[in-house]
Protein backbone atom coordinates (compact mmCIF):
# COMPACT_ATOMS: atom_id res chain seq x y z
CA UNK A 1 0.00 0.00 0.00
CA UNK A 2 2.64 2.41 1.06
CA UNK A 3 3.97 2.67 -2.80
CA UNK A 4 0.59 3.05 -4.18
CA UNK A 5 -0.15 6.63 -5.64
CA UNK A 6 -3.78 8.29 -5.74
CA UNK A 7 -4.52 11.40 -7.62
CA UNK A 8 -7.57 13.34 -8.30
CA UNK A 9 -8.53 16.42 -10.58
CA UNK A 10 -10.46 19.28 -8.26
CA UNK A 11 -12.52 21.34 -10.76
CA UNK A 12 -11.94 25.22 -10.28
CA UNK A 13 -15.90 25.65 -8.12
CA UNK A 14 -14.83 22.51 -6.16
CA UNK A 15 -11.31 24.16 -4.90
CA UNK A 16 -13.43 27.43 -4.27
CA UNK A 17 -15.55 25.36 -1.93
CA UNK A 18 -12.88 23.65 -0.44
CA UNK A 19 -10.85 27.17 0.21
CA UNK A 20 -13.96 28.59 2.24
CA UNK A 21 -13.05 26.08 4.91
CA UNK A 22 -9.00 27.24 4.97
CA UNK A 23 -7.52 29.82 6.90
CA UNK A 24 -3.96 30.91 7.84
CA UNK A 25 -3.99 27.96 10.51
CA UNK A 26 -5.92 25.61 8.70
CA UNK A 27 -4.03 24.68 5.41
CA UNK A 28 -3.70 21.04 5.33
CA UNK A 29 -6.87 19.02 3.62
CA UNK A 30 -8.01 15.59 3.92
CA UNK A 31 -10.21 13.42 2.88
CA UNK A 32 -12.14 11.70 5.07
CA UNK A 33 -14.93 8.87 5.29
CA UNK A 34 -17.67 10.66 6.72
CA UNK A 35 -19.80 7.48 7.91
CA UNK A 36 -19.16 7.13 11.70
CA UNK A 37 -16.17 5.41 10.92
CA UNK A 38 -13.21 8.50 11.73
CA UNK A 39 -12.81 10.74 14.13
CA UNK A 40 -14.19 13.31 11.66
CA UNK A 41 -17.42 11.99 11.48
CA UNK A 42 -20.93 12.10 13.90
CA UNK A 43 -22.73 10.05 11.35
CA UNK A 44 -24.04 6.87 12.45
CA UNK A 45 -26.15 3.96 11.15
CA UNK A 46 -25.16 1.35 8.58
CA UNK A 47 -27.21 3.28 5.40
CA UNK A 48 -23.67 5.14 5.43
CA UNK A 49 -21.28 2.58 5.40
CA UNK A 50 -18.41 3.55 3.00
CA UNK A 51 -20.53 5.74 0.36
CA UNK A 52 -20.02 8.68 2.12
CA UNK A 53 -16.98 11.53 2.36
CA UNK A 54 -16.03 15.10 3.91
CA UNK A 55 -12.89 17.16 2.90
CA UNK A 56 -11.95 18.54 6.32
CA UNK A 57 -9.06 21.28 6.97
CA UNK A 58 -6.78 20.46 9.66
CA UNK A 59 -4.13 22.78 11.61
CA UNK A 60 -1.72 20.36 11.83
CA UNK A 61 -1.29 17.10 10.15
CA UNK A 62 -3.07 14.00 11.53
CA UNK A 63 -0.31 10.69 11.09
CA UNK A 64 -3.32 8.46 10.58
CA UNK A 65 -4.08 10.15 7.41
CA UNK A 66 -0.41 9.90 5.84
CA UNK A 67 -1.39 9.24 2.24
CA UNK A 68 -0.67 11.89 -0.22
CA UNK A 69 -3.03 12.27 -2.84
CA UNK A 70 -1.70 14.44 -5.92
CA UNK A 71 -3.92 16.76 -7.25
CA UNK A 72 -4.10 20.02 -9.80
CA UNK A 73 -5.19 22.58 -7.18
CA UNK A 74 -2.31 22.39 -5.20
CA UNK A 75 -4.00 21.30 -1.63
CA UNK A 76 -1.94 19.67 0.54
CA UNK A 77 -4.22 16.84 0.42
CA UNK A 78 -3.58 13.37 2.39
CA UNK A 79 -6.09 10.64 3.11
CA UNK A 80 -5.91 6.97 5.03
CA UNK A 81 -6.06 3.52 4.15
CA UNK A 82 -9.12 2.37 4.72
CA UNK A 83 -10.35 5.66 2.42
CA UNK A 84 -8.33 4.22 -0.43
CA UNK A 85 -10.70 0.98 -0.47
CA UNK A 86 -13.84 3.11 -2.63
CA UNK A 87 -10.99 4.76 -4.71
CA UNK A 88 -11.10 3.77 -8.26
CA UNK A 89 -9.42 5.53 -11.39
CA UNK A 90 -10.33 8.60 -12.48
CA UNK A 91 -11.21 10.66 -9.19
CA UNK A 92 -12.93 14.26 -10.05
CA UNK A 93 -14.29 16.10 -7.48
CA UNK A 94 -16.64 18.39 -8.82
CA UNK A 95 -19.60 21.45 -7.71
CA UNK A 96 -22.78 22.34 -8.63
CA UNK A 97 -24.26 25.19 -6.75
CA UNK A 98 -21.82 24.54 -3.85
CA UNK A 99 -22.59 21.28 -3.03
CA UNK A 100 -19.75 18.68 -4.36
CA UNK A 101 -19.61 15.23 -5.66
CA UNK A 102 -16.97 12.78 -5.58
CA UNK A 103 -16.88 10.39 -8.81
CA UNK A 104 -14.60 8.17 -10.73
CA UNK A 105 -14.19 6.77 -14.18
CA UNK A 106 -17.09 4.23 -12.73
CA UNK A 107 -19.69 7.22 -11.87
CA UNK A 108 -20.66 8.90 -9.10
CA UNK A 109 -18.97 7.80 -5.42
CA UNK A 110 -20.80 10.34 -3.25
CA UNK A 111 -22.94 13.34 -4.46
CA UNK A 112 -22.86 15.11 -1.14
CA UNK A 113 -19.46 15.46 -0.12
CA UNK A 114 -19.02 17.85 2.94
CA UNK A 115 -16.36 20.51 3.77
CA UNK A 116 -15.55 21.77 6.89
CA UNK A 117 -12.80 23.23 9.14
CA UNK A 118 -11.98 20.89 11.74
CA UNK A 119 -11.89 22.18 15.55
CA UNK A 120 -11.40 19.33 18.19
CA UNK A 121 -14.37 18.20 20.31
CA UNK A 122 -15.77 15.00 21.95
CA UNK A 123 -18.44 13.01 20.67
CA UNK A 124 -21.52 12.83 23.42
CA UNK A 125 -23.60 10.08 24.16
CA UNK A 126 -26.88 12.76 22.99
CA UNK A 127 -24.25 12.81 19.26
CA UNK A 128 -24.24 8.86 18.92
CA UNK A 129 -28.01 8.32 20.38
CA UNK A 130 -29.56 11.57 18.05
CA UNK A 131 -27.14 12.66 15.95
CA UNK A 132 -26.60 12.48 11.96
CA UNK A 133 -28.44 8.92 11.56
CA UNK A 134 -29.82 7.77 8.26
Amino acid sequence: MADEKFSIKIKPEAKAVIEKQMDADHQIVILALDDGSTKYSKKGGTCTIGDSFKFVTLAKADPDYNIKIANDAGLDLYTAQPETTYFEPGLVLNARASTLSLSSDSGIIDGGVTVSQYEPEKVTAEDLKNGGQC
